[in-house]
Formats: C-alpha cells, structure tokens, sequence
C-alpha cells in the first residue's frame, strides 16, 4: 500500500467535512492517521480501505 494514496484518501474523506482551504489536520497529525490505516489494514488484511480511511478519520474528528 502506497502511503501517498492513503494521504489522498485522508484528504478527500475529510473534506466531507470542511472546504478545502480549511483542513483541521497538521503533518504530524496526518502521520499518525496514515500509521494508524497501515495498522488496521495490516491487522485485518481483507478490511476494505476505503471503509478504514472513513472510520479513522471519523474517530479523529470525534475525539
């Protein structure tokens, strides 16, 4: 799994939730995020990784 595909999907699953100019997300934070997705994916192989990117992000935002 190629990370800056996982960014990407980052990107375009938060913007369900705020306009493009105004990410609420920082390097680091986006880091972790794509750490955490190469995590779940890897615990749980046939998990589909569209559904993980929206969950982990969703738990982000959330918490």
């Amino acid at each position: 799994m190629e990370k800056k595909l996982v960014i990407k999907m980052i990107r375009n699953c938060l913007k369900q939730y705020y306009e493009a100019d105004s990410m609420p997300i920082g390097d680091k934070d986006l880091d972790e995020l794509t750490q955490r997705i190469f995590q779940i994916k890897e615990d749980e192989p046939t998990a589909d990784l569209f559904d993980i990117v929206n969950d982990t992000v969703y738990e982000f935002l959330a918490n």
